[in-house]
C-alpha cells in the first residue's frame, strides 16, 4: 500500500510540474493554449489513475521505479502526440494517400469528399464513369474531363466512331481530341450527369483528368494542407 501511495504521489508531482511548466511561458513554446493545456492535464490524471490501479499489490522498489519510468514515457509520448497532432495527421493522410491512392474520405452527410495528396504531388481520385471504376487526377488546368484512350474503351466507347477534331493546347504542344457526353460521373457520394468530356488519342495521356467540366458543377472545391476537398 505504501508503494502504491508513493507511486501516485510521485506521479502527481510529475503532472503538477508539467502543468506549471506548460501553463507558464513554456506553453507557448510547445504550441498549447490554456484549453489544450487543461485537456492534456486531464489526460495525464486519467493515466495516473489507471497506473495507480496497477500497483494494488506489494512490489519491490526497483520494479516500482521501472514502472514509474515507463508511465513517465507514456505521458511524454501522449503530450508529444497531442502537440504535433496536425503534423501527425498530415503524415497519416499522406501515408493513406499512398496505401490507397484515390480513395475518398466521405463526410457524414455525404456532401464532401476528401482526398490526400500523393507523394508525386498530385491528387489521385477514384471515380465511377458510366458505372466503371477509373483512376483520375484532379486538374484545374484542364477545361474538360479528359479520358485516356484506354479508359474510353473501358467504359464502352467505340473508338471507330470517334472524330479527333477538337484542337487542344497541352503542355507538350497542340494535339487533337474527340468530344463526347458522359451520362454520369460519381465520386464518393457526389454524382453528376451529362458531363462533357474529351478523349485523348492513343498513348498521348497516361491518366484520365478530372477537369473543369465536372469541377464547375460542384458548390466548391479547395486544396489546403495537402488535402483536396470536393463539395457537392
Amino acid at each position: 500500500m505504501k508503494e502504491k501511495m508513493l507511486f501516485i504521489g510521485i506521479a502527481l508531482l510529475i503532472s503538477i510540474g508539467l502543468a506549471l511548466v506548460i501553463s507558464a511561458d513554456a506553453g507557448s513554446l510547445v504550441g498549447l493554449s490554456q484549453e489544450q493545456t487543461g485537456q492534456i492535464i486531464a489526460l495525464i490524471m486519467v493515466l495516473i489513475l489507471v497506473a495507480g490501479g496497477a500497483f494494488s499489490r506489494r512490489i519491490k522498489f526497483s520494479e516500482m521505479l521501472s514502472a514509474i519510468l515507463l508511465w513517465a514515457g507514456i505521458f511524454a509520448i501522449a503530450i508529444v502526440a497531442y502537440v504535433f497532432r496536425e503534423d501527425i495527421g498530415k503524415f497519416a493522410g499522406r501515408l493513406s494517400g499512398e496505401l490507397a491512392p484515390g480513395s475518398a474520405t466521405i463526410s457524414e452527410n455525404g456532401r464532401i469528399a476528401l482526398f490526400h495528396r500523393s507523394a508525386s504531388g498530385s491528387f489521385k481520385v477514384n471515380a465511377k464513369v458510366e458505372n466503371i471504376n477509373l483512376n483520375m487526377i484532379f486538374d484545374t488546368g484542364a477545361s474538360m474531363v479528359v479520358l485516356t484512350h484506354q479508359d474510353a474503351q473501358k467504359i464502352g466507347v467505340n473508338s471507330d466512331n470517334l472524330r479527333y477534331n477538337i484542337r487542344v493546347q497541352t503542355a507538350n504542344g497542340i494535339t487533337y481530341a474527340a468530344s463526347i457526353m458522359l451520362d454520369n460521373i460519381v465520386i464518393g457520394d457526389i454524382e453528376r450527369k451529362n458531363i462533357k468530356a474529351f478523349i485523348s488519342q492513343d498513348n498521348l495521356l497516361e491518366t484520365s483528368l478530372l477537369g473543369m467540366s465536372f469541377l464547375e458543377t460542384l458548390s466548391g472545391y479547395s486544396v489546403m494542407n495537402d488535402q483536396l476537398e470536393l463539395r457537392d
